[in-house]
C-alpha cells in the first residue's frame, strides 16, 4: 500500500515539473532593426548611414557618413559628408545568427565597403582612434574583429530612427559601458561627442535614389 502511494506522488510530481518547466522554451530574440524601407537589415549587406539629426550652426541637410583620410595618410577618419560623398558600410554581428538579421542592442562590427577604404595593410573596419589635430578620440578604421564593437538601438525619443553606441566593454581589458556615437562640430564621429547622432539606413540607392556611390 505504502509502495502504491509513493508511486502515485512520484508520478504527480514528475507531471508538474513536466507542465511547469516545458522544453524548448526561450528568450525572444531582441526587434531586429529596420532600413529605410522598413525592411529587415541584414549582415553583409551595403547601406549608406543618413543622419537626420541638426548640427549646431549648419544649416545643410542629408548628411550621410563618409570618410576622409587621417593625419597618418592611412586610417580613413569617418566623418559626416553632405549628399553623394556618403560610403556604404556592412554590419557584421559579434554572434553568428542563423537568419542574418542586424538586431537591436547586439554587438557588431562595422566597415566599409567601398574599394577607397580598403588600404594596404588597414582594415576598412571601424575603430576609436586618437587624432593628433586635437579633435580627440574619433571614429576611423583599421579595426580588428572581436575588438572593435559597436551597437544599434532605437531612439529613445524617434521609434523610426536609430543611434550607434561603440562599446568599449569587447576591449578584454576595460569592463566599461556602450557609448553614444555623435558629430563634433567639425563633423567627425566620435564616442560622447556634444551632438548624438540620430541615423536611418538606407540600401543600394543613395538619399537621391541613384546608384550607390562606391567610391
Amino acid at each position: 500500500m505504502k509502495i502504491t502511494k509513493f508511486l502515485g506522488l512520484s508520478f504527480l510530481l514528475f507531471a508538474f515539473a513536466a507542465t511547469s518547466f516545458p522544453e524548448g522554451v526561450q528568450a525572444e530574440d531582441p526587434e531586429a532593426v529596420l532600413d529605410f524601407y522598413g525592411d529587415k537589415v541584414k549582415a553583409g549587406a551595403p547601406y549608406l548611414i543618413q543622419d537626420i539629426s541638426s548640427i549646431p550652426g549648419d544649416n545643410t541637410t542629408n548628411y550621410v557618413v563618409g570618410a576622409t583620410k587621417s593625419n597618418d595618410g592611412v586610417n580613413r577618419d569617418v566623418i559626416l559628408s553632405y549628399g553623394n560623398e556618403g560610403l556604404p558600410v556592412t554590419f557584421s554581428p559579434v554572434t553568428k545568427s542563423t537568419d542574418g538579421v542586424i538586431r537591436e542592442g547586439s554587438l557588431i562590427t562595422v566597415s566599409f565597403a567601398a574599394d577607397t577604404c580598403k588600404m594596404a595593410g588597414v582594415t576598412p573596419m571601424w575603430k576609436i582612434g586618437f587624432n593628433s589635430t586635437g579633435t580627440g578620440y574619433i571614429v576611423t578604421t583599421g579595426g580588428v574583429d572581436q575588438l572593435n564593437q559597436f551597437m544599434i538601438t532605437k531612439d529613445k525619443n524617434e521609434s523610426s530612427f536609430y543611434q550607434l553606441s561603440y562599446c568599449p566593454k569587447s576591449d578584454p581589458f576595460c569592463e566599461c559601458s556602450c557609448v553614444p556615437v555623435g558629430a563634433t562640430n567639425d563633423k567627425y564621429l566620435a564616442p560622447k561627442a556634444a551632438v548624438v547622432v540620430d541615423v536611418r539606413f538606407k540600401p543600394e540607392l543613395n538619399i537621391y535614389g541613384d546608384k550607390m556611390v562606391s567610391e
